[in-house]
């Protein structure tokens, strides 16, 4: 299933997809001294070689990956060359060392609505193999990210200590370092999680928690959501440990860390980012949930991601609402610092607070799920997915790793973006890609729309459908 248009190529009647092709960003941001690990999104090609490397930094063939350190602050040129075996394209890639990093959207895969409560060490490795061996690590899908359920005890005056399912954080890391993708965790700056367990603050012992024998898991000690509420424990404690949690993370080898509570106060969050930053590794800070559009501009000078809505549900009412809301959202995006609208619901997911085994198909259609990965990758939002991986249908592989709408995620992630045209049925993006603009017509009524852009073209778009067109 392709899209409408192939971004960059010539649209011609029969004409075929160049191949290979590079579909990932061109910058990669990286802080003077940090590990980097960068594993470059190729469409097509059979494989891949460095042509040229700043000295630091080395590249897996296999694994079509950069790793290594580079101190020297500034803009390093790596140049890489793809083939098929018939032809071969060249890419000039820059790492730039300074202090901002993820230079675009993060793409990867979240437990919530896949194991949830369920999430486990040995459930996330198998995540990891995969997202290579289905092909969607080579397209962009990075990041391996554990959310809520992980976390059991905290020694005294020590960082919080993973719990059972968890038996080796650091090896878990390096397993999925390996592979060329990024390890992500999940915490929070209150006293509990919103699954019951503990957060990054404390009070003096732990007021409300359940008693042993009730507690649905060991680590679980404020019980299903939303028993933290009911606890008295939705907030910050009297004792902060999140730095201590956050050098305990560098000290592992994560990336990434979701970082959930309501509302994202601004104190708070500045906080949460010098402990990262103080850790002495590259970790990406997502907040969640929710975050107040009136706080953007303090939350963006110390985020690289925020989530603009509450959790989102695999209902088309959901969908709909939370992509319309996105709009008032666009002047808020830019290079480094996203937007983020929630985790795709794609294919076959779980059902959040509960300890998923088994899975059930998305209750979105299969042009639903089309139009939430279009409109997310014209927003330039982060693309998580909770999947079922082991058996990907081939149609939801084809649609998440369809090179078009990734590079448009990707790619062009900077991109500015207009909005031309919105009404009670359809509104229309415009994005501006050099060397013409994409328009994106996005019908959310319950009935076809005949939609005409500023040029005078007109265009029928289906029902919960959407179109793209240069």
């Amino acid at each position: 299933m392709k899209s409408a248009f192939l971004i960059g190529c010539a649209l011609a009647s029969g004409a075929a997809l160049a191949a290979p092709r590079f579909i990932g960003a061109q910058e990669y941001g990286v802080r003077p001294g940090h590990e980097l690990i960068w594993r470059v999104p190729v469409h097509g090609a059979t494989a891949v070689e460095a042509v040229s490397l700043p000295e630091g930094l080395a590249f897996d063939a296999a694994r079509r990956t950069l790793r290594g350190r580079l101190d020297r602050p500034g803009d390093h040129a790596v140049v890489l060359r793809a083939t098929d075996g018939r032809e071969s394209v060249e890419e000039r890639l820059t790492v730039k060392v300074g202090e901002a990093i993820c230079l675009a959207p993060s793409m990867g895969w979240n437990s919530w609505y896949s194991y949830s409560e369920a999430v486990s060490q040995e459930g996330m490795l198998k995540i990891a193999r995969l997202l290579e061996e289905s092909g969607l690590a080579d397209a962009g899908w990075a990041y391996v990210n554990i959310d809520d359920c992980w976390q059991g005890e905290r020694p005294a005056g020590g960082a919080l200590q993973p719990n059972a399912k968890f038996p080796d954080m650091k090896a878990f890391c390096a397993a999925i370092h390996e592979r060329g993708l990024k390890a992500g965790l999940y915490s929070t700056p209150w006293i509990s999680t919103y699954a019951g367990f503990r957060g990054g603050s404390t009070d003096d012992g732990e007021p409300n928690a359940l008693p042993p024998e009730k507690r649905l898991q060991p680590g679980q000690v404020y019980g299903r959501y939303p028993g933290l509420h009911r606890a008295g424990v939705d907030r910050v404690g009297k004792h902060w440990h999140f730095g201590l949690d956050a050098k305990q993370w560098a000290e592992w080898g994560f990336d990434y860390v979701k970082v959930d509570w309501n509302p994202n106060d601004v104190p708070t969050t500045a906080r949460i980012a010098q402990d990262l930053r103080d850790s002495g590794r590259d970790i990406v800070l997502s907040l969640s949930n929710a975050a107040p559009i009136q706080n953007f501009p303090a939350l963006a000078k110390h985020a690289q991601l925020w989530r603009t809505t509450g959790d989102i549900q695999d209902t088309w009412g959901s969908v709909r609402a939370i992509g319309r809301a996105q709009l008032r959202w666009l002047p808020h995006a830019s290079k480094g610092h996203w937007n983020d609208p929630d985790i795709l619901q794609i294919g076959l997911i779980g059902t959040p607070n509960r300890p998923n085994v088994t899975f059930r198909p998305s209750r979105l259609t299969q042009a639903e799920q089309r139009y939430q990965m279009t409109l997310w990758c014209f927003l330039s939002a982060p693309l998580l997915i909770s999947s079922d991986l082991e058996h990907l249908a081939p149609e939801t592989k084809a649609l998440l790793t369809d090179p078009d709408l990734i590079a448009l995620d990707q790619r062009h992630a900077a991109a500015p973006i207009a909005l031309v045209q919105e009404t009670k049925d359809y509104f229309v993006l415009r994005k501006d890609i050099a060397p013409r603009p994409v328009h994106g017509l996005f019908n959310d009524s319950d009935s076809p729309q005949t939609i005409t852009l500023p040029d005078g073209s007109a265009h029928t778009v289906a029902p919960h459908a959407a179109l793209l067109v240069p």
